[in-house]
């Protein structure tokens, strides 16, 4: 079935559903699953937000997302391969999917509705740039 599953999250609640689903996936076809997270500090301006969140969407915070979202994959009894990377997360899970050739990428549908689905979100441009499988999986609540 799938070798790779890779799945992209930030810190929020849908996409650490999207990562549960990955993982299930995985622990079922029994494949080596990625987790990618992918911050670019171009788009975030501490400053013009106060002292208090000039720590938010950096590199160091990735690394930690990524390790609490492992402890996900672990419960499926997976050890998973943790990927931070720079720049639109979007294009940053399609160039890590091509280069570990995943065979599905799988991700939250947050942003699929409204103003953002016109003008793009991750999961819109995933489905449309990757050269594998995507899921876009429903995280409402």
């Amino acid at each position: 079935m799938f070798e790779k599953v890779l799945v992209g999250a930030d810190d929020s609640a849908t996409a650490r559903r999207a990562v549960e689903t990955a993982a299930e996936i995985a622990a079922m076809s029994k494949s080596e699953l990625h987790i990618v997270s992918a911050h670019d500090p171009k788009s975030f301006n501490a400053s013009s937000l106060g002292e208090k969140i000039d720590t938010v969407n950096t590199e160091g915070d990735v690394d930690s997302l990524l390790q609490v979202l492992s402890f996900v994959a672990q419960k499926y009894g997976l050890e998973p391969v943790l990927h931070a990377s720079h720049g639109d997360p979007a294009n940053a899970l399609v160039r890590i999917a091509d280069e570990i050739d995943a065979d599905l990428i799988v991700v939250g549908n947050r942003g699929m509705k409204g103003v953002r689905r016109v003008l793009g979100s991750v999961p819109n441009s995933v489905a449309h740039e990757a050269n594998c499988s995507v899921l876009i999986v429903d995280t409402t609540e």
